[in-house]
């Protein structure tokens, strides 16, 4: 079986399923919780969805809120860990909840917009006409309402990763990714893998493709990083992966009769 074929029937096995899901994982973001969750309803207004919000072991009031609004919000599904075990963790716990064809995932501090979700649903499905599989939409955020220190920070990160990993991609960092559902869950999983999706999909030979998205300032709350937090983690990050590029050829698959 092609990967073509394999897309198209994992695709049937999802018949009933949304077509997407949204995933958000959140640690502490009691404040943000509820603008977020009615812009991802709006922005898909007429597409079959789900919202996956998994909670990262918050102390606030998050869980409590979420509760509130499962009540009146159909669409939402929560999950949540014990203790925090981090974004990434959180994302992968989201991805495998999700029941969608598609996983799009953003933030939960209200940066992202949910309102590109569409555009970047559209560009993976004419990606994907194109080849090669498997595709990642990454969001490159053109105009960052971040501190100057942290888009400095992330303009370096982004150059010496681009160069180590040749993964071609501006802005991995951006929250806001889409993808098939399957596709990532046959990644490798590590902790801190949402900022090196772009090499995976390269790695398993497919290919990425950047979409300018908006983003926002922070209404609520305070970041969970800084810039020596991620340099910390950043570095031996950064190798493991490239060891990983190098552990793996891609197969090449021939037709039988």
């Amino acid at each position: 079986m092609n990967i073509e074929t394999r897309f198209q029937t994992q695709a049937l096995s999802n018949a009933g399923a949304p077509l997407i899901s949204v995933v958000v994982p959140v640690h502490n973001e009691a404040p943000n919780l509820k603008p977020l969750i009615t812009a991802i309803g709006a922005a898909l207004a007429g597409v079959e969805h789900e919202i996956v919000y998994v909670d990262d072991g918050s102390s606030d009031t998050t869980p409590k809120v979420l509760a509130e609004l499962a009540t009146t919000t159909p669409t939402l599904v929560r999950v949540r860990h014990k203790r925090s075990c981090g974004q990434s963790a959180a994302v992968i716990t989201g991805v495998k909840a999700a029941r969608g064809v598609y996983v799009a995932t953003l933030d939960g501090d209200g940066q992202n917009d949910p309102a590109d979700i569409p555009a970047m649903l559209a560009a993976a499905r004419d990606a994907e006409e194109r080849g090669p599989l498997p595709v990642l939409i990454a969001g490159h955020r053109v105009n960052r309402r971040d501190s100057s220190s942290k888009r400095i920070g992330s303009r370096i990160a982004n150059r010496v990763r681009s160069y180590l990993l040749q993964d071609a991609t501006p802005d991995t960092g951006c929250g806001l990714k889409l993808f098939r559902r399957q596709a990532f869950l046959e990644l490798p999983h590590f902790d801190h893998i949402h900022r090196f999706l772009p090499a995976l999909f390269i790695r398993a030979g497919g290919h990425v493709v950047s979409v300018p998205v908006r983003h926002h300032a922070r209404a609520h709350g305070a970041s969970h990083y800084n810039n020596w937090q991620r340099l910390k983690v950043g570095i031996v990050d950064l190798f493991g992966v490239a060891w990983l590029q190098r552990r793996w050829k891609v197969p090449q698959i021939e037709p039988t009769e």
